[in-house]
């Protein structure tokens, strides 16, 4: 009798779950089977859902919803806190699988080669948001001694940046979010954050939605200069086309027109303004540097040659996100990303890695809304199943489930189990109930395991 396809999936974020949604709805899970192991270096799944999302938006965690769905399908198993290639590398999961797909995301920021890039008080957005977003692997205290800060891009992870920190640590209490986040915001002293935009307002990568919470927070004053509303025949058209960037400019143009009201915390949002040097005296900032720019008629723009110093002392950029470069598989230095074709990993000679794959951003890049991967996932699964269909994968020395289990306590490796994010699920909820709070997010990852039963 043949056995089930034995697939691993190494990343339980969004793109690794939609791709094991994907398996599980194909022939091939009806007859012979298919038994998938995910693995996730985090003691609990779920990525940037979990960990890149904000705090104040439990709309989007809501997805995790539809990803537990899935999750509770009893041919999938999770080993969380399981690192990859520290715990298992590829030529581990190859003597058990079948397959090996990839959906490790893009944690780090991308680098922005200006002068100043390097002084205190100059931050990564990713590694702002791991510390509100409480991930056990960044530092417990963040400064948050700038009244007046900087945040570099015009993408939704700048208005999350920029958004908590012009909130009162107040009105982000109600979130999950975790005690030390919480006194650590009860600190902040910011009381103008300025977000600059290379481009104009029909270039913005802000959601409409998420653009409009921006203007809900009773703390925060949203400013837009009238000067900064203007389009040329390339902006034009790309609002014609494009309906989600023409709501963005339709809110901007709403808010450049109004007066300025009397909320204490003032949100600028500023465009046509490319940030050049980030200044600084005796090695901590001391202000920004931009060039004013100009559109060129296609929507693209050019430098003017005037050059404004903006009075702040910490930027934060928030200029895009950036995969780490996975051992044993081809790597694109430029983009980040792993080659491939169709999501087949495609090594230097041009030949298909055999029986591994990769989704999500590992593959594409950092780019689009989380929605995306799902599109992402088919594709590779398909691929995975025609090279199954074709006789054209590798077959595995120890297929049986249980040959994973031993191999990882033979270790010591302490992992987590779907069962185990469950209780920690109930536990995060429990220390949230006695203040109303939906939860509060555990962050040591000793109390995760605990809370686990690891």
């Amino acid at each position: 009798m043949p056995r089930p396809l034995r697939v691993a999936i190494v990343g339980a974020g969004p793109a690794g779950i939609y791709a094991a949604d994907a398996l599980l709805k194909s022939a091939v899970a009806v007859e012979p089977g298919v038994s998938i192991d995910l693995f996730e270096r985090m003691p609990a799944p779920f990525g940037l859902i979990r960990y890149g999302v904000a705090p104040d938006h439990p709309r989007i965690k809501g997805i995790i919803t539809a990803l537990h769905q899935v999750l509770d399908k009893p041919q999938i198993r999770l080993f969380g806190n399981v690192d990859y290639p520290g715990d298992i590398n590829l030529d581990d999961l190859r003597a058990f699988y079948d397959a090996v797909i990839f959906s490790t995301g893009a944690t780090a920021d991308r680098a922005l080669d200006i002068p100043g890039i390097g002084l205190d008080g100059s931050y990564g957005a990713a590694d702002f948001v791991s510390w509100y977003d409480g991930h056990p692997d960044v530092p417990r205290t963040w400064p948050l001694e700038a009244e007046k800060v900087a945040v570099l891009g015009v993408g939704n992870v700048a208005l999350d940046v920029a958004r908590i920190l012009a909130k009162t640590a107040e009105e982000l209490l109600p979130t999950e979010i975790p005690p030390n986040v919480h006194e650590g915001l009860k600190a902040n002293k910011a009381l103008e954050v300025h977000v600059f935009g290379r481009r104009g307002p029909a270039q913005a990568k802000f959601s409409p939605m998420e653009l409009r919470e921006l203007d809900h927070s009773p703390n925060i004053e949203v400013i837009v200069d009238p000067e900064d509303i203007d389009y040329d025949d390339g902006s034009i058209a790309t609002r014609r086309g494009n309906k989600q960037a023409d709501m963005v400019a339709k809110t901007l143009e709403n808010w450049a027109i109004r007066d300025v009201g009397d909320r204490p915390h003032k949100l600028f949002l500023h465009f046509f303004e490319s940030p050049t040097e980030i200044l600084g005296e005796d090695g901590e900032v001391t202000g920004l540097r931009t060039e004013r720019t100009v559109l060129d008629g296609t929507g693209n723009v050019k430098g003017t040659g005037t050059f404004k110093d903006w009075d702040v002392t910490a930027v934060y950029r928030a200029v895009g996100y950036l995969s780490d470069k996975l051992p044993k598989l081809p790597w694109d230095v430029e983009s980040g990303t792993v080659p491939d074709a169709a999501g087949r990993v495609i090594e230097e000679t041009g030949e298909h890695l055999r029986s591994t794959y990769v989704t999500g951003w590992i593959r594409r890049g950092p780019v689009g809304l989380i929605g995306h991967t799902k599109g992402d996932a088919n594709e590779t699964v398909a691929s995975l199943l025609a090279d199954h269909a074709g006789g054209r994968l590798h077959t595995p020395a120890a297929p049986e489930p249980e040959a994973v289990d031993a191999f990882l306590k033979e270790r010591d490796v302490r992992f987590t189990t779907w069962e185990g994010w469950h209780r920690l699920d109930a536990a995060e909820k429990a220390l949230g109930e006695p203040q109303g709070r939906e939860r509060v997010k555990l962050v040591e990852r000793e109390d995760m395991l605990d809370a686990s039963g690891a």
